[in-house]
């Protein structure tokens, strides 16, 4: 469940919608994401990250691209990438691109195994152009053979809604007079969530008629709760889990915020702002590529400009909270719209792309 799958999802069903056909390969967990079209095929591999377990996913994926003959291969994160260039060497793959969604797709051995490859893809790409300098600086894949294409928007499915905005707040049990922080992702290092609840913390002294609402799951959530109850916000704080209706609760939330140590070009930002949210962000990965000029963006791990942050936005007026938001939506349907972004995934999928 997090901003990659949902994207191979969306793209999936872009894509049949097109006329396509498309197969899903999944190598590990369940399928939580799921794509809408009943024609988009999901094989689960249930891959253990085991050497055994590598081989029965590298058997079962051979067969299974094998069987489906496809015109392209396009593998998404690590190790799906590091497995279909190495599945090149004994199934036919006439296309394939590998797509990283990150700055940081783990240590020297993973760049290492990324550079040996390299040769086995047609094309690699990344989600910032941020992520892109910072694979190439790493010597994991040569400048021309990697360029970033950006993340796309169902701006049909993101945008902001006045009645689902009453709905999850009377939900929650929130009054209009309460604002409400949203913060979307995994809890996992690199979504640095102890720097959120820290600056949190500073905010609710300034600010007490504040809530916040952390969507996501993760083994960490236990060390998050206790973090709350020390820091004495654990009646402000609602980990509000796995939920499927992140629309509407971007809708009732007043400020998104994101305080990641380091990403690629995550998702819920695009999907914040599709929704007119004002967006308050760690300057991590391809956040300024994201909101351009718009937003409040602030160091990573610096929770003392976070907090100063989510104080600045809760001081703007409505009009210029309005502003913004409107600003935003309109950069999103023109520069990430989903439609515009498999437009150009069909271009790089005849090789009909450029390296910019």
């Amino acid at each position: 469940m997090g901003g990659a799958e949902r994207q191979v999802v969306d793209l999936a069903d872009e894509l049949v919608s097109h006329g396509h056909d498309v197969i899903i390969i999944v190598l590990t967990g369940k399928a939580i994401v799921q794509p809408v079209l009943k024609k988009v095929r999901v094989e689960l591999l249930g891959m253990h990250k085991t050497p055994t377990g590598f081989i029965s996913a590298y058997i079962r994926t051979r067969q299974l691209i094998s069987d489906f003959s496809p015109d392209v291969v396009h593998s998404h994160m690590v190790h799906a990438n590091l497995l279909a260039r190495l599945l090149r060497l004994t199934v036919r793959i006439p296309r394939l691109i590998c797509t990283a969604h990150n700055t940081n797709e783990g240590g020297k051995l993973r760049m290492l195994a990324y550079r040996l490859t390299d040769r086995l893809a047609d094309m690699s790409t990344n989600v910032s152009q941020e992520a892109v300098d910072t694979f190439v600086k790493q010597h994991a894949v040569p400048a021309d053979k990697m360029f970033a294409m950006h993340n796309g928007i169902d701006c049909e499915r993101f945008q902001f809604d006045a009645l689902a905005r009453e709905r999850v707040r009377m939900e929650l049990d929130l009054s209009e007079h309460i604002h409400m922080l949203l913060a979307v992702g995994r809890f996992t290092e690199a979504k640095d969530y102890p720097n959120l609840l820290t600056a949190f913390a500073v905010l609710c002294d300034k600010r007490p008629n504040c809530v916040l609402c952390i969507v996501g799951i993760g083994i960490g959530q236990h060390l998050l709760e206790t973090q709350a109850k020390e820091l004495c916000i654990d009646k402000k704080v609602h980990f509000l889990g796995l939920r499927r209706d992140i629309p509407a609760l971007m809708s009732a939330a007043d400020v998104f915020v994101l305080s990641s140590a380091w990403e690629g070009l995550p998702l819920v930002v695009g999907e914040a702002m599709a929704c007119e949210r004002m967006v308050v962000s760690t300057d991590a990965g391809g956040i300024r590529e994201w909101l351009g000029n718009g937003g409040l963006v602030v160091p990573i791990r610096n929770s003392v400009a976070l907090s100063a942050a989510l104080i600045q936005s809760l001081e703007m007026t409505i009009k210029e909270k309005e502003l913004q938001g409107c600003a935003a939506r309109e950069r999103v349907m023109q520069h990430y719209s989903l439609t515009a972004v498999v437009t150009r995934w069909l271009e790089i999928y005849q090789g009909n792309y450029a390296v910019h």
